[in-house]
């Protein structure tokens, strides 16, 4: 069953700051990686190219945690650990324009490279370890 996010934790989340993932190799050792994030309900959602490591360690396990500090906060911080519960090319392209625009302010994303797929993956909350 997944864990609630607090409306303080809402709050952090839908602001333009970095989120840090962490992925869990074939030999599971850990990888922790600065990413753009976005929530629908009490689910997280991220977005990156089919191919890069973190999109490999999800497809081959999908275990994750994430945290967000807030920059202005030290002590105001999300920290959860959660399950990966969609993978989908489905709408990533306009979500990676949607993050583009809430983290740079800009109306698509500037990074885009030559014949990548960008994927939404959506994140369960399974248990939120801290919450501001």
């Amino acid at each position: 069953m997944a864990d609630s996010l607090s409306t303080k934790a809402r709050q952090l989340i839908a602001r333009p700051v970095l989120a840090s993932l962490t992925t869990l190799g074939k030999d599971g050792s850990p990888q922790v990686t600065p990413l753009w994030i976005d929530q629908d309900g009490d689910d997280l959602l991220f977005n990156t190219a089919q191919g890069r490591v973190k999109a490999r360690h999800i497809e081959n396990d999908p275990r994750v945690a994430i945290s967000v500090v807030d920059p202005d906060d030290q002590y105001n911080v999300v920290a959860l650990r959660g399950t990966v519960v969609e993978i989908t090319t489905d709408g990533a392209d306009a979500h990676i324009d949607a993050l583009a625009k809430k983290y740079l302010g800009v109306d698509s994303y500037p990074m885009r490279q030559e014949g990548e797929v960008r994927i939404k993956v959506r994140v369960r909350t399974d248990h939120i370890a801290m919450q501001g």
